[in-house]
């Protein structure tokens, strides 16, 4: 999964969901990881929610780094299949035991080879239900997995789960040096789909300490595999940049650029302001208030195109506010939404009006699925939300992160909701988007919020189930619905992610009947860069392609 910190979803997936002097110049002093000689790239993120370790970085920020940090065993091609890069092959008889094979001679920063059993160590590791990491949900189809993430018998949160029977999974089995297999619990096609996922990245020996856990330290400087090695720990909270330098060992060839510096900004438009003075060199999403100008002011040098994204309003179903719980309520307000309006004048066209859970860029999409829910009718919103309670369901707050560029258009929702339901609303900036993540996970969140989803891995599947299926990382709504699993099971158990579309459909058509989120627009890809590099690319995922950035 991979929520987004921007205005732009999601890695995401993650989850919409879903976040300095001249480049080259010599006039300027070098910063972070560069030397007096080395100006590093500047790109623009949001602080990520946790420390930079593969299995519990969720949120687009932290992925830019560890997409540069770390390579997977598949990447996606621009037509957005995978394509193996450490894997040799991918192979099942029966897309439930799989044999994962490696191609020789990658290697981790510290020299020790990517095998088979960093693979195996990683997974378990995330799959453990005690480290209480992000990703843990990924390794749910694993066998194995119930034993080490045993939940609450009646599943109402009233009895304490069994303790855990397992510390790895059993369906995990290194083979040797340079295969291991899989064993899933049910048939799932699309199984390595998902495997360029950030969950599914390999960690080194060096990064567990004695007692078998992932270390601060390398929390702080993760050792990876890809193309750039971490210049020096990064504190979070206190550190505004995280600095990387080229990593020259790496087996795909030295990146072009020598140093880049990820520069934690927690206001949009501060970044674009220090892009405009050409002391920013790369932002993969402008503030909304600057897409109308953009394209005029940086030329060849402004990025519009498809994105994967999908941006929501979303409700804490089971624990929110009582219009949070209310389905009917929840369909009001999202008839109440002048989705057209806000995607051509806050966006400035830059946006679609999303009518469905699954985004255009991958098979499964359905225009116009939404329906009568997402259409905009003031008329018939007002009647069904008096008539699901209305001023006795309360005030409605919606919540969004302040570093994502998101002020303008939650305003206008507000503004729908006030003159088309007569409620009393309250947009609440939050400062920090890991806050609101944070929040959510611990459920302390009453109100509608912000979120946003960028694909992990191109499947209709990716916009389900790790949103929505109960227990799942990015759940944030508290959606739980065994209809909704048995589809995305039949999805998943189809000898083809085509076959399996029809299900993964019939899954959505809940989603749009139940409404734990609200689907309000699909994203593009709004981006710029400075004068001071060139051959800058912005892949579906959200992802800056750094390994081919050049200095102009």
């Amino acid at each position: 999964m991979r929520v987004t910190k921007g205005a732009q979803i999601i890695a995401g997936s993650a989850l919409l969901a879903l976040a300095v002097a001249a480049c080259g110049g010599g006039e300027a002093p070098a910063t972070g990881g560069g030397t007096a000689a080395v100006q590093p790239v500047r790109v623009e993120i949001a602080e990520p929610q946790h420390e930079l370790v593969p299995g519990n970085t969720a949120e687009t920020s932290g992925a830019e780094v560890l997409n540069a940090l770390f390579i997977g065993l598949v990447n996606y091609d621009a037509e957005k299949k995978p394509i193996n890069q450490i894997a040799e092959s991918i192979t099942s008889e029966d897309q439930t035991n799989w044999t994962i094979k490696l191609k020789d001679g990658y290697k981790f920063h510290d020299g020790t080879a990517v095998d088979a059993q960093s693979f195996v160590d990683s997974w378990n590791y995330t799959a453990n239900g005690a480290n209480a990491f992000e990703g843990n949900y990924f390794m749910g189809s694993i066998q194995g997995y119930p034993e080490m993430n045993p939940v609450d018998p009646d599943g109402e949160g009233e009895q304490v789960a069994p303790a855990a029977t397992a510390t790895t999974l059993a369906g995990l089995k290194v083979v040797d040096n340079l295969t291991f297999t899989v064993a899933l619990t049910n048939p799932f096609s699309g199984f390595p789909t998902m495997l360029g996922y950030t969950a599914f990245y390999p960690m080194p020996k060096a990064a567990f300490g004695p007692d078998g856990k992932v270390t601060e330290a390398y929390g702080k400087s993760p050792i990876g595999n890809g193309p750039f090695k971490m210049a020096k720990p990064w504190e979070r909270g206190k550190d505004q940049a995280i600095s990387v330098v080229r990593n020259d060992d790496y087996k795909e060839g030295k990146a072009k650029v020598e140093a880049v510096d990820f520069k934690i900004y927690t206001d949009l438009n501060t970044a674009y302001r220090d892009l405009q003075a050409g002391n920013l060199d790369i932002m993969d999403q402008l503030p909304a208030e600057a897409i109308g100008s953009a394209k005029a002011e940086f030329g060849d040098r402004y990025i519009e195109q498809p994105s994967s994204g999908i941006g929501y309003i979303g409700f804490p179903i089971k624990n929110g506010a009582d219009y949070a719980k209310n389905a009917d309520a929840r369909k009001a307000i999202s008839m109440a939404i002048d989705r057209k309006t806000i995607t051509e004048t806050v966006f400035s066209g830059t946006r679609v009006p999303a009518d469905d859970f699954i985004s255009p860029v991958v098979s499964g999409y359905r225009q116009g699925a939404c329906g009568e829910a997402c259409t905009y009718d003031p008329v018939k919103a007002k009647e069904l939300y008096d008539k699901a309670g209305g001023a006795s369901l309360g005030p409605i707050e919606i919540g969004y992160n302040a570093d994502g560029g998101h002020k303008e258009w939650i305003e206008a929702v507000a503004n729908n909701l006030r003159t088309n339901l007569g409620a009393e609303v309250t947009p609440k900036p939050v400062e920090k988007f890991a806050t609101i993540l944070d929040d959510l996970g611990a459920e302390k969140w009453k109100g509608g919020f912000r979120m946003a989803w960028i694909m992990d891995y191109p499947s209709p599947e990716n916009y389900l189930k790790p949103i929505f299926a109960a227990g799942a990382g990015s759940n944030y709504s508290g959606f739980d619905n065994k209809q909704f699993e048995e589809h995305i099971k039949a999805g998943d158990s189809a000898k083809t992610l085509e076959e399996g579309i029809a299900a993964y459909q019939a899954a959505d058509d809940i989603l749009l009947k139940e409404l734990p989120y609200i689907p309000v627009y699909f994203y593009q890809t709004n981006g710029a860069y400075s004068q001071h590099v060139k051959n800058v690319k912005i892949d579906p995922f959200e992802r800056i392609d750094l390994f081919n950035v050049e200095k102009a």
